[in-house]
């Protein structure tokens, strides 16, 4: 049956340039696809993706199950007997199906590329700094508090603003791959199978499988448990001092200001496992972009920020300010360019483990 193949050439290059750079040298052994132990037997990867990688076919890989399946543990990666990297290739496949889906998409584009940080960051360096100058015309006596320069009721509106901005984001997204997968012919039961799916996502057992990955899938889970937590107790927060239940900074001893700072701690070790982990493989190192380490580099910096400004505000340090704005600033830009980064990983790979059915057959 003939069938008509269009190339997508630039697909190709974007590919290439976002961490597949070895992407040519496969020659179809199938080596990859006989040693994956996450690969279901009757829909082996990840030989079939390369191929199509090879040839362009973006329009049947960026709906592609196959490609969230995958955890690029490296075991592929080790035994390529000419060094494609398929692992590496999957990760740029990944990247370019969350910049497909993103809505909008000149937002998607403009997160995808080192050259759009500065204008990302420059919208909440605006609103803080705006934020800042106001409220320093307002004298304030005692104790330095942050609510001094940025109070709270306007932070919390602007928080609850971007969350909601985020969230339709990642629903459109969610909207447009969920179509591509029945497109490719996933045609498994969303509803039946997202809470398989999430067992999967918050024990990260396909990770167990990988013989190379043990170190990454430590780091995975204290990075998800630990922003988790946190996320928990920012909403517990915030709800109570819309509502006056509670006031802000809660004491050091306060049970969620304890919550938050073993979640913190938490946060911090799983970054630091994932980064020497990286860093201890030089062939890793070298394939890493941008993509990779944005999301990671800015959820650290949250919580260093966060962590000296509380330090900072007990010692009663003038500097806690800047360091409290900063921390905002990278709040701000976690959270509404979530959709465009590694973050949206948690979104489309749960959507794709619960399309695949029977969840428990294609997983074993």
């Amino acid at each position: 049956m003939a069938a008509l193949l269009q190339p997508d050439g630039r697909f190709i290059q974007e590919v290439i340039a976002g961490g597949g750079a070895d992407l040519k040298k496969c020659y179809q052994c199938a080596t990859c696809s006989a040693v994956c132990q996450l690969a279901p037997e009757d829909a082996p990867f990840p030989r079939k993706q390369m191929i199509a990688a090879q040839w362009g076919l973006k329009e049947r890989l960026v709906g592609d199950p196959a490609i969230w399946l995958c955890h690029n543990c490296g075991d592929c990666t080790a035994e390529c007997p000419r060094g494609a990297r398929p692992g590496d290739v999957f990760s740029a496949l990944r990247a370019q199906a969350i910049r497909h889906f993103a809505f909008p998409g000149w937002l998607g584009a403009l997160a995808a590329s080192p050259k759009g940080l500065p204008l990302l960051l420059l919208l909440p360096v605006l609103i803080f700094s705006g934020l800042a100058l106001a409220a320093a015309q307002e004298p304030h006596a005692g104790e330095m508090e942050f609510a001094h320069l940025f109070p709270i009721p306007q932070l919390e509106a602007l928080f609850f603003s971007i969350a909601a901005l985020a969230v339709l984001a990642f629903a459109i997204s969610a909207i447009r791959f969920v179509r591509a997968l029945r497109a490719a012919g996933a045609r498994g039961s969303l509803a039946a199978g997202l809470l398989p799916a999430l067992k999967e996502i918050a024990t990260h057992e396909r990770f167990a499988q990988c013989g190379r990955a043990q170190n990454r899938r430590l780091g995975h889970l204290l990075t998800l448990w630990g922003f988790l937590g946190l996320a928990f107790m920012g909403s517990v927060v915030d709800l109570g001092t819309m509502t006056g239940l509670m006031r802000t900074p809660l004491p050091l001893l306060h049970p969620l200001k304890l919550f938050a700072n073993l979640c913190a701690a938490v946060i911090l070790t799983g970054a630091v496992v994932l980064l020497a982990d990286r860093w201890r493989d030089p062939a890793a190192r070298a394939a890493s972009t941008y993509f990779d380490w944005l999301f990671l580099w800015t959820l650290l910096g949250v919580v260093v920020t966060g962590i000296a400004a509380e330090v900072l505000r007990l010692a009663q340090a003038t500097v806690m300010y800047g360091v409290y704005f900063v921390h905002l600033v990278l709040v701000f830009a976690l959270f509404l360019y979530a959709p465009y980064t590694k973050f949206a990983h948690l979104l489309y790979r749960t959507l794709a483990l619960a399309a695949v059915r029977p969840p428990r057959d294609v997983l074993r």
